[in-house]
């Protein structure tokens, strides 16, 4: 695996603050969490020229309260696309980031596939259901197969294994998919394996592993500028609107009234969700959280990141 050097988080909220948004296990463990400090609004009589410095959220002692709480590492970043505010805690240690690639696989597919071969049929066998684990979806269709783009919705929507599987192998496979990070200037996270492996984090090891900051970027990369057709961009939206497994997650921590866009990830110890949260009237905020449990043995729980996002919506609303 060639080296790979961490992006700082403050460049990629400056370059994706001046974008703006046109619509809508672990490891590197043991470090303190990044806290940030509050910063005073801009001075009206700031030098001619002079780039007013983004506000920064605090919410570092929530945060730390909940990781005690919950015997559990968090990682933050959220990105408020219309003041260009920020609020991070942990946001450049690596985690394992599950399901949430399958997000990041399926804008590939809408990036890299031109729209007259995305009706292209896939077949799969039994076998190949049973060696994935979950797959409400293509367990369905043993017999008839689906159409790639079918198969890139219901990765998103319903988190379905294989459905991911047989999308990256029209996209170059783990390696493809991980060049087209590359291609939204994410030279953090490595995409080594595909379903299930992806979900087992060796210790001390990189592979299939990110950062909230790296993810926050990409995402809101996804979501503005012109890497995605309008279309596409849309439509990445609109299979993330309805995402059936992320209800009791950023979902349940959002305000009423705000809508949630979201891919949520879960294995083990490991409980994550990204999602490009919307207040009514205003720009939309862009949120990753990744969880790990810090006992091994210990099952994710939801509540950590529903509250964690209550936290942070709080503090950017």
């Amino acid at each position: 695996m060639r080296p790979r050097t961490t992006r700082s988080a403050a460049l990629a909220v400056a370059t994706l603050t001046l974008l703006g948004l046109t619509g809508c296990g672990s490891a590197g463990g043991g470090a303190e969490p990044t806290r940030a400090s509050s910063v005073p609004a801009p001075s009206a009589t700031a030098t001619a020229g002079e780039t007013p410095a983004a506000p920064t959220a605090d919410a570092s002692a929530e945060l730390t309260a909940l990781e005690a709480e919950f015997d559990a590492r968090v990682g933050v970043s959220a990105l408020d696309t219309g003041s260009g505010a920020t609020l991070v805690h942990r946001q450049e240690e690596r985690l394992g980031y599950a399901s949430t690639i399958k997000v990041f696989a399926a804008a590939a597919f809408l990036h890299d596939v031109p729209v007259d071969q995305r009706d292209e049929v896939v077949t799969w066998t039994a076998a190949d259901v049973a060696a994935v684990g979950y797959t409400p979806v293509t367990s369905q269709y043993v017999d008839g197969g689906m159409s790639l783009v079918a198969l890139a919705e219901a990765a998103v929507r319903t988190s379905n294994n294989l459905a991911l599987n047989l999308v990256l192998d029209r996209i170059g496979g783990p390696a493809g998919l991980d060049r087209a990070l590359e291609q939204l200037g994410d030279t953090t996270t490595e995409v080594v394996a595909d379903e299930p492996a992806l979900n087992t984090i060796e210790p001390g090891s990189t592979d299939d592993t990110t950062t909230a900051a790296a993810f926050t970027a990409d995402l809101a990369a996804l979501a503005t500028g012109d890497h995605l057709a309008a279309a596409d961009r849309a439509t990445l939206l609109d299979w993330m609107s309805g995402n059936t497994t992320g209800d009791a997650l950023i979902r349940a921590g959002a305000p009423d009234g705000w809508t949630v866009a979201d891919k949520s990830g879960g294995a083990g110890g490991i409980r994550n969700d990204v999602a490009v949260v919307t207040p009514p009237g205003r720009d939309p905020i862009v949120v990753t959280i990744l969880t790990e449990r810090n006992d091994p043995d210990a099952a994710y729980d939801d509540a950590l990141v529903a509250r964690v996002a209550s936290v942070v919506l709080a503090e950017l609303g």
